[in-house]
């Protein structure tokens, strides 16, 4: 069973999954074309995360892995204000006919100036419409300068991708 990484082109999926991995910053500006899988292993479990790019055209893979999956992190660019609608839509597209995947939404690129905050980041994906059978998170992250370690909220994302992980088990 695999962690499904999904978002936008450009939200930061790969620089986000690198640093989960390492602990340490590597951004990614060359965007994914197709999958990206990355194991990630813990004191408590080892985690599988796949990646689907989030160009128009890889879009049409999201739902075909969606049913194999015990956790969606969808990854939002908080500074992308254009594309929020859109990334709303996806999101909401995705998990209507699943009504009890967990969700770890994580609003990326939240050191940018103009980054919409947490609570305009929930308002803009309408995660209130999203329902209560379901476990949803909204977590902020950023990925700094190269080299340096993670973040506090990357970190506590880890944390709890790796606690729904072995609570879906």
């Amino acid at each position: 069973k695999q962690i499904l990484v999904l978002g936008l082109d450009g939200a930061g999926k790969t620089s986000i999954l690198h640093s989960l991995a390492t602990n340490h910053v590597k951004r990614s500006v060359a965007p994914t074309e197709g999958f990206n899988a990355i194991c990630i292993n813990t004191e408590e479990s080892q985690m599988e995360f796949l990646e689907i790019g989030g160009s128009e055209l890889l879009r049409s893979y999201w739902k075909m892995y969606l049913p194999k999956v015990l956790l969606l992190v969808y990854v939002v660019d908080s500074a992308d204000h254009a594309r929020l609608p859109m990334a709303k839509q996806l999101l909401h597209q995705l998990i209507q006919n699943n009504s009890t995947l967990p969700i770890v939404v994580l609003a990326n690129k939240q050191d940018l100036e103009g980054a919409h905050c947490i609570t305009d980041i929930h308002d803009a994906l309408a995660l209130s419409d999203i329902g209560d059978e379901r476990k949803m998170f909204l977590i902020g992250t950023h990925v700094a300068e190269d080299g340096s370690e993670i973040s506090s909220g990357m970190k506590d994302a880890k944390e709890l991708i790796g606690q729904l992980v072995l609570e879906t088990q």
